[in-house]
C-alpha cells in the first residue's frame, strides 16, 4: 500500500510539473521553434517519409502522454475545487444538500438546475412585490 501512495505521489508531482511548464509560452514557442527547425530541414533530407515518420511519431507519442498527464492534473483541480465549494456551502447559510452534487448523473443535475432556477424565479417575483 506504501508503494502505491508513493507512486501515486511521485506521478501527482510528476503530472503538475508538466502540465504547469506546458502552459507556459517559452513552451509554446519552443514547440514552434521545433516544427519550424523539422520544416527547415526537409529539403536536407530530401523530404524523405523517415523525415515525415519523425515528426508524426514524435507528436502522436507527446499527444497521447499528455492526455493522461493533463488529465490527471485537471481531475486533482477538479476535486479541490469541490473541496473549496464544499468548504463555503458548510460555512454559510446555503443548503448543505448541493454538497457533494457533482456526483450526481446528468439527469439528476438538470432536475436539480431546473429547480434552482424556478427558486430563482420565485425570489426574484417575490424580491419585485416588496
Amino acid at each position: 500500500m506504501a508503494a502505491s501512495n508513493r507512486q501515486h505521489n511521485i506521478f501527482d508531482i510528476f503530472s503538475s510539473a508538466i502540465a504547469s511548464w506546458s502552459g507556459k509560452p517559452v513552451t509554446f514557442v519552443a514547440a514552434v521553434v521545433l516544427i519550424v527547425v523539422w520544416g527547415v530541414t526537409g529539403p536536407f533530407f530530401g523530404f524523405s517519409e523517415t523525415w515525415q515518420l519523425v515528426v508524426n511519431t514524435g507528436t502522436t507519442i507527446i499527444t497521447f502522454l499528455m492526455v493522461f498527464v493533463l488529465q490527471n492534473s485537471q481531475n486533482r483541480d477538479g476535486e479541490a475545487v469541490q473541496a473549496k465549494l464544499d468548504e463555503l456551502i458548510l460555512s454559510s447559510q446555503a443548503a448543505n444538500e448541493f454538497i457533494g452534487i457533482e456526483k450526481l448523473d446528468e439527469e439528476q443535475l438538470r432536475k436539480l438546475s431546473e429547480s434552482l432556477q424556478r427558486r430563482a424565479k420565485t425570489l426574484d417575483q417575490e424580491a419585485e412585490n416588496v
